[in-house]
């Protein structure tokens, strides 16, 4: 939770509430909220005047991905891009640590990414989402093609579980990250793959504990068109 963050960080930093209520040009009573767990995230000026005051990653800050203190080349990143840009929100790109039949995950920051994705708030508010509960995996494999190509990067909405005809999704399968699209057949879902060669890779029935959803891909970036 934001508030346990919250809590570790100004414990480390030996930082009051009145103090880091002045770091971040708010009142007082807007910190307790914070701690209160009244409010469950931070953005914006506050995320990013919080992190620098505590010294910590902002994307650790806003979501708990990823390690408490942000090396300092990541940290420069982070500051420049939002200092000149504060509508903007970062999303870290991960690798999942996964379970079977644990709906759960950890995440690891992808040492290949050293700066996160940048997505504006007003991009994200127009299609309801928040970027507290979105990760950036890389896609790997072929199954997926021509619609995405390994080393491809996709951002998941781990708020929207729902299973949804004809939509890709990030699965736990057996405890495996894939990215397959759901497909409705005969009262069951299944993980399809738009890579033409079906004997190659045949659907999978998703049932259970060994099919958990992790979240609907919401955006791609690619470098083929």
């Amino acid at each position: 939770m934001l508030s346990d963050r919250l809590k570790k960080a100004m414990d480390a930093a030996g930082i009051s509430q009145a103090e880091l209520a002045r770091a971040c040009g708010v009142k007082p009573p807007s910190v307790n909220g914070w701690l209160s767990g009244k409010a469950k995230f931070l953005r914006g000026e506050n995320l990013l005047s919080a992190a620098k005051a505590l010294n910590v990653s902002q994307q650790w800050l806003a979501n708990g991905i990823g390690p408490m203190h942000a090396s300092s080349d990541e940290q420069r990143s982070e500051e420049v891009d939002l200092d000149q840009h504060p509508d903007l929100e970062p999303v870290r790109v991960v690798k999942l640590r996964l379970q079977a039949g644990v709906s759960g995950f950890l995440v690891d920051l992808d040492e290949s990414e050293a700066a996160p994705i940048f997505f504006r708030s007003d991009w994200l508010r127009r299609r309801g989402l928040k970027s507290y509960n979105l990760v950036a995996i890389r896609v790997a494999g072929q199954s997926m093609e021509p619609t995405l190509f390994a080393d491809d990067v996709v951002v998941a909405n781990t708020a929207d579980k729902e299973p949804k005809d004809g939509e890709v999704f990030a699965v736990n399968y057996e405890g495996e990250p894939v990215i397959k699209r759901m497909s409705r057949e005969g009262g069951s879902w299944w993980l399809s793959s738009d890579n033409q060669d079906q004997r190659r890779f045949a659907k999978k029935e998703c049932t259970g504990d060994s099919c958990l959803v992790i979240g609907r891909i919401v955006h791609r970036q690619s470098e083929r068109i």
